[in-house]
């Protein structure tokens, strides 16, 4: 296993839910203001936390799979985690919702259009 396959990985999470940004109108990327907001605390939160149970020795990182770039004592891997699940995340939320929606106006107008007669 390489060093870079965690990155390369995350590059891959990203990639895969990228179509639900185009496809299904997710506006997670095209609302970067929000989107900045949404990942400024958890980045921060689970940042400071990591950092604490790394200092502790709670827990390591096999240094085997990680690139060796660190930001204090939080590997670069370990943030990019934080940065890249809350988007797919959030792309994945926004793209179910959008697809509610249009299941809901379809049952919608089914049922209004045929109680007439």
């Amino acid at each position: 296993m390489s060093a870079y396959e965690y990155l390369l990985l995350m590059g891959a999470c990203l990639l895969i839910t990228l179509p639900l940004e185009l496809l299904f109108s997710a506006r997670v990327y095209r609302r970067w203001k929000l989107l900045l907001g949404s990942l400024i605390p958890v980045i921060l939160v689970f940042s400071l936390w990591d950092i604490i149970a790394i200092a502790r020795d709670h827990w390591t990182y096999n240094q085997q799979f990680v690139t060796g770039l660190h930001l204090g004592n939080l590997p670069l891997e370990e943030l990019v985690f934080f940065i890249v699940i809350p988007i797919c995340a959030l792309l994945s939320y926004e793209a179910v919702g959008t697809v509610l929606n249009f299941i809901t106006k379809k049952a919608t107008s089914r049922k209004g259009g045929g109680d007439d007669a």
